[in-house]
């Protein structure tokens, strides 16, 4: 199953909340570069949400998120203490395949504040089968043999001098 845009970008939020969370970052008060939430911020309805880009998809409902949530969005206690590794590994499965991006660009939601250079698997595997492609193509029209120049017009011309 392929995630949506959506569940892809929610998936790389909360895989760098976890990641950064446990290297040591407050998740519930660092801030981004405008001053919203880096990690989490309120939604229009006043729930916690995801931060960066991916607050355009506040109101997503994945299995894996559930049960993090509380009666006002994500609970942040839910968030410390009660992350377990299925989630987590739902989450970097669905950020790996998201449908987002082109051949030769950076996978997940490009401008996600945490933003690494990850190139996701369908991105890898197609350009390879690009260059594969070309090379074989190459390889059958022949690196030896040129191009055939015996009814080539400068060879009937006069020399110059």
């Amino acid at each position: 199953m392929r995630p949506t845009g959506p569940e892809a970008s929610q998936a790389q939020a909360f895989t760098f909340l976890v990641r950064d969370q446990r290297l040591g970052a407050n998740v519930g008060s660092t801030q981004g570069p405008i001053g919203l939430g880096k990690y989490l911020m309120r939604s229009p309805t006043g729930e916690v949400i995801f931060g960066g880009k991916t607050m355009h998809f506040w109101d997503l409902r994945a299995p894996w998120l559930e049960p993090l949530r509380g009666p006002n969005g994500l609970d942040l206690s839910r968030l410390k203490k009660d992350i377990q590794p299925w989630q987590e590994l739902r989450s970097a499965e669905y950020m790996m395949h998201a449908p987002l991006g082109s051949l030769n660009s950076v996978g997940g939601v490009a401008i996600e504040i945490n933003a690494v250079n990850y190139v996701s698997l369908r991105s890898l595997l197609t350009t390879s089968h690009f260059v594969l492609g070309f090379f074989l193509f190459v390889a059958v029209a022949g690196f030896e043999k040129g191009i055939d120049r015996d009814f080539e017009p400068v060879l009937s011309m006069t020399p110059l001098n």
